[in-house]
């Protein structure tokens, strides 16, 4: 199976690959959130065979999503979302591998051989210092080289992007958002970061109070820290509007079983209704809390809305 986002086509069965889908220069990894190291891996991939097409690939699910599925929700970009990203840093394809049962128990190997070689055809290799891979992460960048080397395949290992804080990773900024800095996490991404989903019929109460919100669930989105926060909204037309947001599960209204992303857009009005948007977090407001009632609650709203708007540096 396949299917476009943007630039980025993307394959779901690597048993069954197009034509124009081998023979490409390959980064490999989790990738999530392609952030600056990600895209120095691609650059490189690019720079070692830019006669190739530019791929990626990586495992859906992540693993540690597959061993792991009582953990919270931890993905900084979901498949659509990463495929976005990649092809706006130059990619062409994305090879999202199904981690299942049988590839978990692949030996190394026999995943090199199978996947990158037999299935991909892949032409040349890149990847990070730390890239292992196989049945319990048996091989590594060494076992890597090897194999390339005796199959005639290139392979560029590419050091860790770091800054004053060390080496830029995807644990990083799930850290900076999850304690309220997503301007930090934006400097490691190298843009601001986004959580899309379908906007949700909700009970309307924002829309009762004056300030109506387009609502969507965080899904198996990494969950940031709770409380308001200024955003950019990119709708479906591709406008980007500003705003303000709240992450949280409502405890003044009684609380929600789940994480939504609530967001009033500024100056703006029409119907998302059952449409897809993308909310970018650009800086933490204030801490989720409790209001005693809605009067109190729609006053806390105007002031959100005011402080966001100085943050986004509009009137």
């Amino acid at each position: 199976m396949s299917f476009g986002i943007g630039a980025c086509e993307v394959w779901t069965d690597w048993r069954a690959l197009p034509a124009h889908a081998r023979g490409g220069t390959v980064a490999l990894g989790n990738l999530d959130g392609v952030h600056r190291g990600h895209r120095a891996v691609l650059a490189a991939a690019h720079a070692a065979r830019p006669d190739l097409p530019l791929q990626a690939m990586t495992l859906e699910p992540h693993p540690r999503e597959y061993f792991r599925p009582q953990d919270p929700p931890f993905r900084l970009t979901l498949l659509p979302a990463k495929a976005a990203a990649l092809g706006d840093a130059g990619c062409t394809g994305l090879h999202a591998v199904p981690f299942d049962a049988a590839l978990a128990a692949m030996e190394a190997e026999a995943f090199c051989e199978t996947i990158l070689h037999e299935a991909l055809g892949a032409k040349h290799l890149a990847c990070g210092a730390d890239f292992a891979f196989g049945h319990r992460r048996g091989g590594d960048v060494a076992f890597l080289a090897r194999w390339a080397e005796g199959r005639g395949i290139g392979l560029s290992v590419v050091p860790p992007v770091s800054d004053a804080a060390g080496p830029v990773s995807s644990t990083r900024i799930r850290r900076a958002l999850q304690d309220g800095y997503p301007e930090r996490a934006a400097d490691l991404l190298g843009r601001d970061w986004e959580v899309r989903g379908v906007v949700f019929h909700g009970d309307r109460l924002g829309r009762e109070l004056g300030w109506p919100t387009a609502n969507i669930w965080m899904g198996r989105h990494l969950e940031p820290a709770r409380g308001v926060y200024a955003v950019r909204a990119a709708l479906p037309d591709g406008t980007l509007v500003p705003g303000v947001a709240n992450i949280g599960r409502r405890p003044t209204l009684g609380g929600d079983p789940e994480t939504r992303l609530e967001t009033h857009l500024f100056d703006w009005s029409g119907d998302l209704y059952d449409r897809e948007i993308g909310v970018r977090l650009v800086r933490f407001l204030r801490e989720d809390m409790a209001f005693t009632g809605l009067d109190e609650l729609k006053a806390a709203i105007a002031a959100d809305a005011a402080e966001a708007r100085a943050a986004l540096g509009i009137g």
